[in-house]
């Protein structure tokens, strides 16, 4: 994912999005009524391409940040730096969000620090204001500014989930692997392969996905579907392609790998 100058911002073209519900029209609503939003769901499900879908419909800047364990307040808001021997304010992602009207999208946001949240929290209510502690100021979010975040509740544990204080300002949109019709669709389309090959490739995510807790955290995920067929396309052997794209990307132990292997060769 990219996190978007202030310069480059505005996605130009329509990303290709399959609805699988009413998600469209409640973020349309939400955003009406200035309420952050909070996609909860798998990883590799759809929740970034929905929000850069989102974004051109709506014609928003989107900025998009990936939290991590090092991801501060700081961070997100803005920093003094040194510029030719002059110290300057830097605006952070969120802050230009705030500042342009934007639509800011904290991808896993369980996974940023603590402090983090006690800067989104005035973002995401009747306040929709944002704390700049080092400026002394407080910076009053645009009608058109809107507050995404997202999380993989299957990974999250006791120490990484969003406290109920966070939660409840949120209009929450459950995301899941799409039904096999509509997933098949999605990797032909995104990859360039035939529907037969696409079906296989489903079926095989849903074994996959059937293992789960059973040796996998997480199955094969719709966008590591697509991963695949891209190189099935480009000339891969498909098990060579599932091996590659898909065993090796949700596990390392030699007995899941074999396992995930046999059930490609069952297919292909």
């Amino acid at each position: 994912m990219n996190t978007l100058t202030p310069e480059t911002h505005f996605i130009q073209s329509e990303p290709y999005y399959e609805p699988v519900g009413e998600e469209i029209a409640i973020f349309e609503a939400a955003y009406a009524n200035k309420l952050p939003i909070l996609l909860k769901g798998p990883t590799g499900c759809g929740k970034t391409r929905f929000m850069e879908y989102m974004a051109w419909r709506l014609k928003r800047p989107l900025i998009t940040v990936s939290c991590h364990d090092d991801l501060t307040a700081s961070d997100l808001v803005g920093r003094y730096l040194v510029k030719g021997g002059e110290t300057v304010w830097i605006d952070g992602p969120l802050t230009r969000a705030v500042r342009v009207g934007g639509i800011c999208y904290l991808d896993e946001i369980v996974e940023a620090r603590k402090d983090t949240m006690v800067v989104i929290h005035p973002l995401a209510d009747d306040r929709r204001a944002l704390p700049m502690e080092k400026l002394g100021q407080l910076l009053e979010a645009s009608a058109e500014f809107c507050l995404a975040i997202s999380y993989n509740p299957g990974y999250q544990s006791v120490l990484k989930d969003l406290k109920q204080s966070t939660r409840q300002r949120f209009v929450a949109l459950e995301f899941d692997y799409p039904e096999p019709e509509l997933e098949r669709r999605i990797v032909a389309s995104e990859s360039g392969v035939d529907i037969a090959l696409a079906d296989k490739l489903v079926r095989f995510a849903h074994m996959t996905r059937n293992l789960k807790g059973s040796g996998l955290d997480e199955g094969a995920s719709t966008r590591l579907l697509v991963h695949a067929a891209k190189l099935i396309a480009s000339g891969v052997h498909p098990v060579t392609a599932c091996q590659s794209a898909v065993a090796q990307a949700v596990t390392d132990d030699p007995d899941m790998l074999a396992a995930i292997q046999e059930l490609s060769a069952s297919l292909f």
